[in-house]
């Protein structure tokens, strides 16, 4: 998906410099201003409108070259795919809902964990991406790219949704925003169920309340949103092939019976702008009250079964976080250049009152790996400039310095500490042109990622379940892990009605050791370098039809390894995937949309002699307006019942009739053909 708008032009008004926000269309005659890459773009309601989705977040898959997955139940986070990466779940892919983030620093199951299953897609009224570390105001998690969600603050219509579908899937939606005290009370109610496609029913519950009151628009104006979440489920995470493959389960079977989840997040949370000629000042503050616990096995049965307890575990997390952001921006003349400078700050504190890994059988906890709370605090100050130095050039000079303090309390004291870090991250952004309706770019800048706090101080190896590695020595992880970004890109509108941008991109990561959540440790890793190519398309052909075409190759590998490692290849890194879509509402009775993605096959293992499968999925969405104010929507979820994985693994595991873990691809298979019904009634 292609679709632009500006973030700030620099124009004149009155006399006074001021800020136009420009949306740039297919048939545009210039670009200039239109955004500082050419691998940036806001995505509207409009086109999400007719898109088909199997789960809330992949709403993201319109970021180009974005695959949205998952490896265990719908009530987990999403795996994310992107440059390159497997993100795991949402470490170096920062995401944001109404200013609040959703990454999760020193998590019980993984660093960044992004849980976005909150999210409730027909609110959406636009979505912000830019990929690589070049935005001076996106810290953390950001170095392969981020993206900022913002709900509507008045709908068109209240309505209420009703959906039914295969494998007992149910869901309903409450929504509306009427004016209230002058201003706009937007309410949503959310109820899903489903059981999927899975022989151990996912009986999945969530419950999701929205209520924000808004006053003035997005520039100049103020809301207060409160928001509530919780689910509960159970959930078939990845399985050996070779249990498939010798019969002992079926495709969609489950060797774990109680694994799952619950979890909660409950948030309040501010924003207020004010834009005028010559400044724009705007702030934002939360606070989340958040929970999960979650009960997985990926390895089965290496602690034994029958009687042994076998390898479940659970994971645990009970934080507090509390967020405060402020920005200014100041536009006027320099010996004649348009200029506009922002000065900026961003803080954030989680008081993690218990981060919790513990063996267990059935969720019952017999043994504590590791039990820690922490006190996770940075502050964030950032500095950007533009300036339009001749009529075809303009450029983005950025500078932001992070700190951090760590401060770990574990169950065992070798492991307890505080440490701090700082990191300073330049940007820059050259632009040319435009000529013959074609902008040219030329970024480069610095990111990073946290690391978990208990990878930071931690001394000695907690898991009694090593017993070789037990309480023996292991190397803490940097605080903070540089990422560094180059990026040559272009956008254009040359040829009439279609938008397209072409990226050429390379992105290095420092050394590091990342701590495994499931291991309660640290696991070594190497410096990396990835790059690739990126080519996206926007076209509008006619009134009411949109078609869009996505192409990402990337290259992945490590830049030093040790002997102890056969090859260079990164697992899991993601390849080549590529898009295509067909969106039509002309404003009669149908509407539609069809949607083609195709996941690259990737490395599985060091020396790349084990690889995943390449899939191709097929959604469709039909729509049938019954009545001005009644809405029929059928989506078919994988038209062609592809038997696919959603996502593969190579490692060792033990069924119960084996004498000993065995290496082999652990896979978690794609959702067969699913069909959805929804009756939508405005009001």
């Amino acid at each position: 998906m292609l679709v632009f708008i500006a973030i700030p032009l620099i124009a004149h008004a009155g006399g006074l410099p001021t800020l136009e926000t420009v949306v740039v269309t297919a048939a545009s005659d210039g670009l200039i201003g239109v955004a500082s890459s050419s691998s940036e773009g806001t995505v509207t309601a409009q086109q999400l409108e007719n898109r088909p989705l199997l789960r809330p977040a992949e709403i993201l898959e319109v970021v180009p070259g974005l695959i949205i997955s998952q490896h265990s139940g719908d009530g987990k986070a999403n795996q994310y795919y992107l440059r390159g990466f497997n993100l795991d779940h949402g470490t170096d892919f920062a995401t944001t809902l109404l200013g609040m983030p959703a990454n999760m620093p020193t998590h019980a199951h993984g660093q960044g964990y992004s849980d976005l299953q909150f999210l409730i897609p027909e609110l959406v009224d636009r979505m912000q991406y830019r990929k690589g570390p070049y935005a001076a105001d996106v810290g953390d998690f950001a170095a392969a790219g981020s993206a900022s969600v913002d709900y509507f603050r008045k709908l068109d219509a209240s309505f209420a949704d009703l959906s039914v579908g295969s494998n007992g899937y149910r869901r309903g939606l409450l929504a509306g925003s009427p004016q209230t005290g002058g201003g706009n009370l937007l309410y949503a109610l959310e109820w899903t169920e489903n059981n999927g496609p899975w022989t151990l029913p996912e009986n999945i519950g969530k419950l999701n309340g929205l209520l924000r009151y808004s006053q003035g628009s997005r520039d100049n104006g103020w809301s207060l949103a409160a928001m509530a979440y919780q689910a509960q489920w159970a959930s078939t995470d990845q399985v050996p092939q070779r249990a498939i493959d010798s019969g002992l389960i079926s495709r969609y079977g489950n060797l774990d019976p109680t694994d799952g989840g619950r979890t909660h997040r409950y948030s309040l949370s501010g924003e207020w702008s004010e834009r005028g000629n010559a400044r724009w000042t705007r702030a934002n503050a939360y606070v989340i009250d958040y929970s999960l616990n979650l009960w997985s096995n990926f390895t089965f049965c290496s602690l034994g079964c029958n009687p042994g307890p076998g390898d479940q575990f659970e994971q645990a997390d009970r934080r507090k976080v509390f967020g405060l952001d402020a920005a200014q921006s100041w536009y006027g003349d320099w010996s004649g250049k348009a200029i506009e400078f922002t000065l900026g700050l961003q803080s954030r504190y989680d008081d993690i009152g218990n981060v919790g890994l513990y063996a267990t059988t059935a969720r019952q906890r017999w043994g504590t790996v590791r039990q820690d709370s922490v006190k996770e605090g940075n502050f964030s100050l950032y500095g950007e400039s533009q300036v339009q130095w001749q009529e075809k050039f303009r450029s983005i000079a950025g500078l932001r310095e992070d700190s951090y303090s760590f401060d770990v309390s574990s169950n065992l004291w070798q492991n307890s500490g505080k440490v701090s870090a700082s990191m300073a991250s330049p940007k820059l952004a050259l632009i040319f042109g435009p000529w013959q309706k074609t902008e040219y770019y030329a970024n480069f800048g610095y990111g990073f990622h946290s690391n978990d706090a208990r990878g930071v101080t931690v001394k000695v190896n907690p898991d009694f379940r090593d017993s070789a590695g037990f309480l023996q020595p292991t190397e803490a992880s940097q605080p903070l892990v540089r990422a560094k970004g180059v990026e040559l890109g272009l956008r254009t509108a040359i040829v009439p009605q279609l938008q397209s941008s072409l990226s050429l991109w390379r992105l290095d990561l420092a050394s590091e050791l990342v701590f495994a959540g499931d291991a309660g440790t640290t696991e070594p890793s190497f410096p990396s370098r990835r790059s690739g190519v990126e080519w996206a398309n926007y076209w509008t052909p006619g009134a009411g039809l949109t078609v869009d075409a996505d192409l990402a190759v990337s290259r992945a590998r490590y830049r030093q390894i040790d002997a102890s490692v056969p090859g260079n290849y990164i697992p899991g890194a993601i390849e080549n995937t590529a898009s295509l879509g067909v969106s039509w509402d002309g404003g009669g009775v149908w509407s539609g949309g069809l949607r083609l993605r195709y996941f690259g096959p990737r490395p599985l293992i060091e020396d790349n002699s084990v690889r995943s499968p390449a899939s191709s999925l097929v959604n469709l969405r039909l729509g049938y307006r019954a009545a001005a104010q009644t809405r029929l929507s059928l989506d078919i979820l994988n038209v062609f019942d592809r038997k696919v994985s959603d996502i593969d693994y190579y490692y060792a595991s033990q069924l119960r009739c084996e004498p000993a873990p065995v290496l082999d691809i652990h896979t978690h298979p794609s959702e067969p053909r699913t069909v959805r019904l929804t009756l939508r009634q405005s009001f």
